[in-house]
C-alpha cells in the first residue's frame, strides 16, 4: 500500500565547499542514489529504481481517482453520520451510543475537510441527496427505514450489522484510491479512514460478542 511507503533516500553528495547560504538539493528521479522502501509488517524492504521512486512518492496534483474518492466518501460519511444520529434515542447499549458519538465526531469534520478540498480543486461537492448506486457498504433505503423504526436491542443489532458493513465499504474505497490516486493529502486521508474505521469495526464486533 502506497500509504505505508516511507522512502528513505541515502545520498552521497560531494560538495566543493560548504556554504551556509547553499540550499540542499532535493533528490531527482535521475539520481542513482539507492532508495529503500520498507515493506509492510513481516515483509522485507526493497530497493527501488530512481524511476520507481519518482512514482512512489505522492504528488500534490490530484487525478480523477482522487476526486471520485472524495466525492463518494462525502456521501458515504453522510450516511454513517445519519445512522449515528439515531442512536441516542433508540440504542440500548451505552457502548454503542458512545461509538455513535465518536462516528459523528470523526466523520463530521472529515466531511468538512473533503468538501473544502474539492472546492480548492474547483470540483463539485455532492449534494445531500446524491446517488450512491454501487458504492460499497451503503445501506439501502429499506434498511435505513427499518433501522429508524427499531428500538432497544433490535436497534443495536441492526445498527452494528449495517455499520460494520458500511465501514468495510469505506476501507475498500480507501484501498482503491491508495492504488489509483496521486494526491498526497488524499493518500493521507484514505490511510486515516482505513485505520480509524478498522479500529471501530473491532469495537463493534466486541459489542456484538458481549452477552
Amino acid at each position: 500500500m502506497r500509504a505505508a511507503l516511507v522512502v528513505v533516500v541515502a545520498l552521497a553528495v560531494a560538495l566543493p565547499g560548504c556554504s551556509s547560504d547553499t540550499a540542499p538539493q532535493a533528490p531527482r528521479a535521475g539520481s542513482s542514489a539507492p532508495v529503500i522502501a520498507p515493506g509492510r509488517p513481516g515483509e522485507q524492504a526493497r530497493t527501488l529504481s530512481p524511476q520507481e521512486a519518482a512514482t512512489a512518492v505522492p504528488s500534490p496534483t490530484a487525478n480523477a481517482a482522487d476526486v471520485k474518492y472524495v466525492q463518494d466518501m462525502i456521501v458515504h460519511h453522510r450516511q454513517a453520520v445519519d445512522m449515528a444520529l439515531l442512536a441516542p434515542n433508540r440504542a440500548a447499549s451505552v457502548k454503542l451510543k458512545n461509538l455513535a458519538d465518536r462516528i459523528q465526531d470523526v466523520q463530521g469534520p472529515e466531511i468538512q475537510y473533503m468538501s473544502s478540498w474539492l472546492r480548492e480543486q474547483e470540483q463539485t461537492v455532492p449534494g445531500h441527496h446524491a446517488r450512491h448506486d454501487g458504492m460499497p457498504g451503503m445501506a439501502t433505503p429499506e434498511q435505513l427505514e427499518a433501522l429508524t423504526a427499531a428500538k432497544g436491542a433490535e436497534f443495536d443489532r441492526m445498527f452494528l450489522q449495517l455499520m460494520i458493513s458500511h465501514h468495510l465499504g469505506a476501507i475498500e474505497m480507501s484501498k482503491q484510491v491508495l492504488i489509483g490516486g496521486s494526491h498526497i493529502r488524499i493518500e493521507e486521508l484514505a490511510t486515516d479512514v482505513s485505520v480509524e474505521q478498522a479500529a471501530e469495526i473491532r469495537r463493534m464486533q466486541q459489542i456484538q460478542a458481549a452477552p
